[in-house]
């Protein structure tokens, strides 16, 4: 399809230019090393005999012969494949899959490494969900060691979950001198419906149906391979993936263990040979400022997840792009939100997907002066390819134009005439530090409360109180020391069941943390990512129960308005709450290093970007504007 798109909206050209401008030294510099990279010429051209006879001594004698050559590209592949996770477990496949591929256009293709991938599903509640975000970094670190090999023409990457794939983005860049292309998996089919589930969930929160009774309906939902069907961190991933170019177009939600999905991992295989013998699309080309600004939008305008608030910042930084929650919130204002997908709605990725998917989003927000429509992707230049999807037509794979008009209003409309005029991520902020918050599936009646706060410092705690009918009032929860230094940020989203009740016994009820919520944040005001976090020095170490707190999801406020012991405001004046619990056992005891390295929530809670200090007290990089400490007495 032609493309002829208005003008670009001011505000995203607003926000970019100063993402430019912000990042000039530090992307100036990573383009640098990646020319620097490339122009020293191919890795095998570099290796030693004996560096390249180790480097295919396990392959077949076809492979040996065709590495010989010297002059056929030799693919890298990372995967984050383990059976336990129900998207990763068809990438057990995916390697035989895309060495055949690339030996039918005379390349060779081998496995580089894995990297790590834990199920937060697995780990919701559990000591294991402290570790979930320093799984991303680590997965980062695995797909360089994997990579420094230096035997390849390019990449690919194997992964879909929540950590894996900005981890797997992270790594990749540092050897953005390739073209590097991603392949998903797919969502798996469609299981009970999510208010049914959600329900269920409910009614185990008050002890009204049984442990069984929850894991039948557990069980409905998660029941195949393919990623889980809600719209969290997962399948936002996938979406931002697709609109930052970094996909085939429209592979994001196909079913794993059909024929579309094998013709669409060839073709990705294929795609990524012809890549490495032109020197197209390198990484580095495709993912720039104006990708990134497509990535927030593509989340914004699908109602995605919280999480990417963090992961957003670090996968950007990797690319010396510096981006910051006041773009994003500024972004949001903007962006028309164009699905309701389950946190946000009733329907499933795989209903989205029939209702037009990602092409039909992606030429909304194009047509819209949304997007950057001149970006680089691995399809080539601009971004046209996008509105396609892929189908089977006797055996082969063939492209056609998605559709022009959403085929269910109530999960996808056009940006004529959105579910909302902005994309529901919004900053708060005041005197108890920094936040995100998610509206897209909150109602508007419940986006401002002013209410005493109930203080925890363990969501165990918190569950404890609500079991005890201690919180049902007008309530503020504050949950703190759950912030990267503190635990490593774990979810939280086992508490989303109590707050539901709360709230749908007519109680107003607001979330505060330090923490994480989860792609699945949904109809209780959640501010989370509260930054400074308690641990180092942030207010909310200071509140008190009996404390009134405001959160004002449209006037973009976290304040306290009245404290029990009116002699210690500033809030900074009382003594600090001592943080607890344990930081060992099921391994937290091997990340104590991240712990004390990690940069603020803000700036991606990342220990790959810690920023150096060189003798004399100077950093390698220069501090970022809306990085410090912006808490205001009250």
């Amino acid at each position: 399809m032609a493309l002829n798109p208005p003008n670009l909206n001011p505000i995203v050209a607003e926000v970019t230019a100063r993402i430019v401008e912000r990042s000039r030294e530090t992307r100036s510099d990573y383009l640098s090393r990646m020319d620097a990279a490339r122009d020293s010429g191919a890795g095998r051209a570099k290796l030693s005999c004996a560096n390249w006879a180790h480097a295919f001594a396990g392959q077949t004698i076809a492979d040996k012969l065709t590495a010989m050559d010297g002059s056929k590209p030799n693919i890298g592949v990372v995967t984050a494949y383990n059976d336990m996770l129900s998207a990763h477990q068809p990438f057990e496949r995916f390697p035989d899959m895309i060495r055949k591929a690339v030996r039918e256009v005379g390349a060779t293709a081998q496995v580089a490494g894995g990297t790590p991938a834990m199920c937060d599903g697995v780990t919701q509640g559990r000591p294991g969900m402290e570790l979930s975000l320093f799984s991303r970094d680590v997965i980062a670190m695995s797909t360089g060691v994997a990579l420094t090999h230096d035997a390849f023409d390019a990449a690919m990457m194997l992964g879909v979950c929540d950590k894996i794939v900005p981890g797997l983005f992270m790594g990749a860049l540092a050897f953005g001198h390739l073209p590097i292309v991603f392949a998903p998996a797919g969502p798996m089919p469609s299981g009970i419906p999510n208010a049914e589930k959600a329900r269920i969930r409910a009614e185990y929160a008050q002890g009204l149906v049984d442990r069984p009774t929850l894991l039948a309906s557990e069980i409905g939902s998660y029941h195949s391979p393919g990623t889980c069907t809600f719209y969290g961190t997962a399948n936002s991933n996938q979406m931002m993936m697709e609109l930052g170019g970094l996909h085939l177009p429209s592979t994001a939600f196909v079913h794993p263990e059909t024929g579309l999905r094998d013709a669409l991992t060839a073709a990705a295989a294929r795609r990524t040979v012809e890549l490495a013998r032109t020197g197209e699309s390198r990484m580095a080309d495709v993912i720039s400022e104006k990708s990134i600004v497509n990535m927030i939008v593509a989340l914004l305008a699908t109602g995605g997840s919280t999480n990417h608030a963090i992961h957003l910042v670090a996968m950007a930084r990797a690319a010396g792009v510096l981006i910051d929650w006041t773009d994003m919130d500024q972004l949001s204002s903007v962006t028309p939100l164009l699905a309701r997908v389950y946190p946000n709605g009733s329907a499933d990725v795989n209903a989205f997907q029939a209702a037009g998917g990602v092409a039909f989003v992606a030429r909304e927000l194009a047509m819209a002066g949304n997007l950057h429509t001149d970006v680089v992707t691995v399809m080539g230049q601009g971004i046209e390819a996008y509105f396609q999807e892929p189908s089977l037509v006797n055996g082969e794979l063939v492209w056609r134009d998605g559709v022009s008009e959403t085929l269910d209003r109530d999960i996808l409309r056009p940006a004529s005439d959105p579910f909302q005029k902005d994309g529901g991520l919004r900053l708060v902020q005041g005197d108890l530090g920094r936040a995100v918050i998610k509206v897209s599936a909150v109602k508007p009646e419940n986006r401002i409360v002013e209410a005493p706060a109930a203080v925890f410092e363990t969501q165990e705690d918190a569950l404890q109180a609500f079991k005890d009918g201690k919180l049902f009032r007008d309530v503020v929860l504050v949950l703190r020391f759950q912030g990267p230094r503190a635990n490593g940020m774990p979810e939280l989203h086992s508490l989303s069941p109590a707050l539901s009740v709360i709230q749908d016994r007519g109680f107003k009820v607001a979330f505060v943390t330090d923490g994480r919520m989860s792609g699945a944040s949904g109809k209780t005001p959640a501010a989370i990512h509260v930054s400074p976090e308690a641990l180092a020095g942030g207010p909310l170490a200071h509140v008190r129960d009996g404390d009134i707190i405001r959160l004002d999801a449209e006037a973009g406020v976290l304040t306290t308005v009245g404290v029990l012991d009116l002699t210690a405001r500033p809030l900074a004046v009382r003594s600090p709450a001592n943080a607890h619990g344990a930081s060992w056992g099921y391994g937290r005891d091997l990340f104590g290093a991240f712990r004390h390295v990690v940069t603020t929530a803000e700036e991606g809670a990342t220990v790959c970007f810690a920023v150096p200090v060189r003798p004399g007290g100077h950093t390698d990089t220069p501090p970022h504007p809306n990085f410090v400490d912006r808490t205001v007495d009250a």
